[in-house]
């Protein structure tokens, strides 16, 4: 049975493009309550008007006007400014004005507005999670209040075959964080990984943060890129219709709905990305991967480098270059699913969301933090063990990330130990150096595995087989491990923790001397 990669109920809300009046307006997702990013960037701002009329665009404080800017209505009929680089802070109030030959001046205004960064949300469903639904739920809920500088807003779900300009669809506009919209339902919105990132980084920063949630259950990373990454990546197309399959065999209440999102190419990328491009953002997080464990699996490796660096690029060129072009970009490295499971895609694709490295940020993929979550297992869970419930670890570990990466912080760690080197010392026993010293929960049995060959310097099915190499020691940053199951075989290669399920919840065998950050997954051959 396919996994169950989401469970709701939609609600969404149909929307024109529309605040403001008659042919002047902002585009869909400029609204009361929203974060524009503060300096260094400059802030973007457009919407529609009226050929050749002329559009002024102020910004007040205090009801001082701050300063104005002025443009012209182009045959394309968008408007479009950048505002002076302002700091963190506010509210302001934005007001913008339409004057043409043909009418009345016409003005659209948005209120309680303010500066800080910017930084969408996108994946699958276990970004959609909504904070009702994880561990501590009520306790979470409760500190919306304290919380008022945390602004949220939800795209809608939609799809379509040609890149859209704006937004089809929002399910929730820009807001003031409540218990309501923190845990409007399940899988809905508002994210729990979402939210707990950016309230995180609220209490560390101290300044306003603007949290955009555009994301879907079920759905595989072709969903979300561009043609020129499908074409890069010679991704096929192989189209299968939005489905929703019931099914009341299921004991939970929670999993009378197996929904699966849209797997055609690029239909997200139009619909629910490629609209927020012409505003400026600090970065992104993204939770997703699920869904390409049954699809394209080995493709990974290429199409999320990919769309990271496709991502950047076009936010950098529709923003008039306000985005960075290297805008930090966190992920969440697969969780568990199926415990005792001898497929091996969920440990690849793990593999492949570091781009074969192990690590981010690394050569291939610049300026990336990564959140290890295999050992965040949750077996119980009434969303499915698919949908692990501890979301405050997987925000902390993205925060660290975000800290060291996107913030530059000096000092801070933000990854698990990873080896650095790898050697032989006799026969039959490994040593594994790591980057930094040890936390040591146990001497696994069969965490790390070797791959004894037949053939000197080859590890495949034909010839080789992976056995359990037990750890003998572990003190400081070096770990022993027997490769006495080889016996007269060669050893071809070493990996550590090369399974859906490899460990209990916080219980694997290696973390930093905190411990607190698990040692990623690896595979060297």
């Amino acid at each position: 049975m396919a996994p169950v990669f989401r469970l709701l109920c939609l609600t969404a809300v149909f929307i024109s493009p529309s605040f403001g009046t008659g042919t002047f307006r902002f585009a869909s997702y400029y609204n009361d309550h929203m974060v524009l990013q503060m300096k260094p960037a400059r802030a973007v701002l457009w919407g529609y008007c009226e050929h050749g009329a002329n559009i002024t665009v102020n910004v007040v404080k205090d009801d001082k006007t701050f300063y104005k800017k002025e443009t012209l209505c182009k045959g394309t009929g968008i408007w479009k400014v950048l505002l002076d680089p302002e700091g963190p802070g506010g509210p302001f109030q934005v007001t913008a004005q339409q004057n043409s030959t043909s009418g009345q001046p016409e003005t659209a205004v948005l209120k309680d507005v303010l500066f800080g960064d910017v930084w969408i949300c996108s994946g699958q469903s276990n970004m959609e999670m909504t904070v009702a639904q994880i561990i501590n739920a009520s306790e979470e809920l409760a500190k919306a209040a304290s919380y008022q500088h945390v602004r949220i807003f939800v795209a809608g779900l939609a799809m379509a075959d040609k890149e859209l300009t704006d937004l089809s669809k929002i399910d929730l506009q820009w807001s003031v964080p409540t218990a309501e919209n923190l845990g409007h339902g399940e899988f809905t919105y508002f994210s729990a990984v979402c939210w707990l990132f950016g309230r995180y980084l609220y209490d560390k920063m101290q300044y306003p943060v603007g949290l955009i949630q555009s994301c879907w259950g079920g759905t595989p990373i072709e969903s979300w890129i561009s043609n020129r990454v499908v074409q890069r990546c010679g991704v096929p197309d192989n189209i299968k219709s939005f489905e929703i399959h019931m099914d009341f065999s299921k004991k939970s209440p929670f999993q009378f709905f197996d929904m699966y999102g849209p797997d055609k190419t690029t239909v997200l990328w139009n619909a629910m990305i490629h609209p927020f491009l012409n505003m400026t953002i600090k970065g992104a997080i993204w939770y997703q991967g699920e869904a390409n464990t049954e699809r394209n699996t080995d493709l990974y490796n290429c199409t999320f480098p990919a769309m990271i660096k496709d991502w950047r690029k076009s936010f950098h060129h529709g923003s008039s270059g306000q985005t960075s072009m290297h805008f930090p970009f966190g992920f969440v490295q697969l969780s568990t699913y199926k415990k005792n499971s001898t497929d091996d895609s969920y440990p690849r694709i793990r593999w492949h969301q570091t781009a074969d490295e192990g690590f981010v940020p690394n050569r291939k993929m610049i300026n990336t933090f990564m959140a290890v979550a295999l050992d965040l297992c949750d077996e119980n869970s009434p969303y499915g063990s698919i949908h692990p419930r501890y979301k405050q670890d997987v925000a902390h570990r993205l925060l660290l990330g975000a800290r060291a990466v996107a913030y530059r912080e000096k000092g801070v760690v933000y990854q698990g130990p990873f080896p650095t080197n790898v050697g032989v010392v006799q026969s039959q026993l490994i040593n594994i150096t790591y980057s930094q010293e040890l936390f040591v929960n146990e001497l696994s049995q069969n965490i790390f595995e070797v791959c004894c060959s037949s053939e000197k310097g080859h590890c495949d099915k034909d010839s080789s087989k992976w056995v359990p190499a037990a750890m003998i020691s572990a003190s400081s940053n070096i770990v022993s491990v027997s490769a006495s199951g080889c016996s007269s075989m060669y050893i071809a290669g070493l990996r550590y923790a090369w399974r859906d399920w490899p460990c209990e919840l916080k219980k694997c065998p290696l973390y930093n001397k905190e411990n607190i950050l698990p040692a990623p997954p690896f595979r060297f051959i």
